[in-house]
C-alpha cells in the first residue's frame, strides 16, 4: 500500500512520475512509518466507534408517556436509570389507573401534584393526598444525573418522620416548575441539605447551571426519586401551577388527566420482572 504524503526525507516516488503533468509537492512512500499509520489508523477507528455509540445513546428511545388534560397535554420521558418507578408508572398507566384523577396539589413557583386514586370525582373540598395503590416502592436517588430541574418527574412519599427510609408512594408523583435561584441561594440550598439528614450527596456543574438559567427545586435533591422529565407540554404545567387553590392546595376548578397513555416503551422496560414493592401506608 501506498500513501500520499508532504515531501519528506528517504526513498520515495514522486507523485508525478505516478501522474505525469501533476505538480510533484507529494510523493508516494512505500517505506512510510508503519507503526505511526497503524496509529493514525486505530485514532480513525476510535473515533468513529465513539461518535456511533454517542449517537446511538443520543437516539436510543425512551419509554414515554402522554397525560391528557384540558389544559393540555404532558409528555413524560422515563429514566431507564430508575427502573423500578419507570416500570411500576408504566404498568399503572396501561391499567387505566390515572383516568379520572385530579392535579389535587398544586403550589406556585414548586410543584404540581397528582396520582391520588381518591381523587376520582371527588367532591370539592375534600382533603386530598393520602390515597395510593396499597405499596410503596424503594427509592432510587440518583444525584448527581436525576435532580429536581424544571419539569422533573418524581414520587411523592411520606415525610421523613413517618418514613426515614424515603419510601416512593406508589401512584403519587410530582412535577416540578420551582424557581430561578441565584448562586447564593443555591449554595445555602445544597449546603443545608447535606449538613441535614440526607447527609452528603454530590452535586455538579450541570446542576448548578440548570438551576441558575432554568429553575427548578434543588430544596429537594436527596429526599425523592426523580424518575423522568418533561419533554412536551411544560407551557402546559406552567399554567397548572398558576391556578387559583383553596387553603389545601386543592386548585378551585378541578385539573383532570382525563387519559394516560403509554406512547413507547425503551428497549429496558419491564426488566425488572416482578414490581419490587413494600406493602405500605397505604
Amino acid at each position: 500500500m501506498l500513501l500520499i504524503t508532504p515531501r519528506t526525507r528517504g526513498i520515495c516516488k514522486k507523485k508525478s512520475d505516478l501522474f505525469p503533468g501533476r505538480n510533484s509537492f507529494y510523493y508516494l512512500c512505500p517505506q512510510l512509518d508503519w507503526n505511526l499509520m497503524k496509529k493514525l489508523l486505530l485514532l480513525v477507528f476510535l473515533i468513529g466507534t465513539t461518535a456511533f455509540h454517542t449517537q446511538g445513546k443520543i437516539r436510543e428511545k425512551r419509554s414515554i408517556v402522554r397525560l391528557e388534560t384540558a389544559m393540555g397535554n404532558i409528555r413524560i420521558a422515563l429514566n431507564d436509570e430508575t427502573p423500578v418507578h419507570r416500570d411500576n408508572f408504566l404498568k399503572l398507566v396501561s391499567e387505566g389507573f390515572y383516568d379520572g384523577t385530579l392535579f389535587h396539589r398544586v403550589v406556585k413557583d414548586f410543584v404540581i401534584q397528582a396520582g391520588d386514586p381518591d381523587s376520582k370525582q371527588a367532591p370539592g373540598g375534600k382533603i386530598l393526598g393520602e390515597g395510593g395503590p396499597g405499596y410503596m416502592l424503594a427509592p432510587e436517588i440518583d444525584l448527581p444525573f436525576q435532580y429536581h430541574k424544571r419539569g422533573a418527574v418524581a414520587m411523592a412519599r411520606e415525610n421523613d418522620a413517618n418514613n426515614p427510609d424515603r419510601l416512593s408512594n406508589g401512584s403519587q408523583f410530582y412535577i416540578v416548575w420551582g424557581k430561578k435561584y441565584r448562586p447564593r441561594e443555591l449554595a445555602f440550598a445544597w449546603t443545608a441539605l447535606k449538613g441535614g439528614v440526607y447527609g452528603d450527596f454530590e452535586t455538579n456543574r450541570e446542576m448548578e447551571q440548570e438551576y441558575l438559567t432554568t429553575g427548578g427545586t434543588p430544596g429537594l435533591d436527596g429526599g425523592y426519586t426523580v424518575f423522568g422529565e418533561v419533554i412536551e407540554g411544560l407551557n402546559v404545567v406552567e399554567n397548572i401551577q398558576s391556578t387559583a387553590t383553596d387553603s389545601h392546595d386543592r386548585p378551585q376548578t378541578d385539573i383532570v388527566i382525563l387519559h394516560a397513555v403509554v406512547e413507547q416503551k425503551s428497549k429496558k422496560a419491564g426488566t425488572t420482572g416482578k414490581r419490587q414493592h413494600l406493602p405500605g401506608l397505604y
